[in-house]
């Protein structure tokens, strides 16, 4: 079983009946032999140029301009982890082979995750006996 935000599933089926609809209109000229979730009026596939243009403009108007689709991968690792997702969970979000491989290349330590970390070390310590 595949679980995925509820967000994320309204957005899907909104552009599944707009493909659909874009299915109907195009009738005999539909043309979507892999069976694509985001395709032109015709169901083929979108170009990748307009797809960056479209990602760069979304991604401006959030003060975010020097992201890639690549760099937004490694955010999500990093941001699942700082969250609380196991290592495994976001190894299989992406669809790596192993979580060490997740780690190794997606996974990078940020200030929040260095704090928490030093701040569970601060609890423990003074959850000691001979630090009171």
């Amino acid at each position: 079983m595949h679980c995925a935000a509820a967000s994320a599933i309204r957005i899907l089926r909104k552009q599944h009946r707009k493909q659909q609809a874009q299915r109907l209109l195009a009738g005999e000229l539909w043309a979507n032999a892999f069976d694509l979730v985001f395709t032109n009026g015709f169901g083929r596939p979108l170009n990748h140029q307009t797809v960056y243009k479209h990602l760069k403009k979304a991604l401006q108007s959030c003060g975010m301009e020097n992201y890639t689709f690549h760099s937004l991968r490694h955010s999500f690792a990093t941001i699942s982890i700082e969250n609380g997702d196991d290592i495994k969970t976001v190894q299989t979000n992406l669809g790596h082979f192993a979580p060490a491989f997740t780690l190794k290349t997606y996974a990078h330590v940020s200030n929040q995750m260095q704090q928490s970390s030093a701040a569970r070390m601060e609890e423990l310590i003074a959850s000691l006996p001979v630090a009171k």
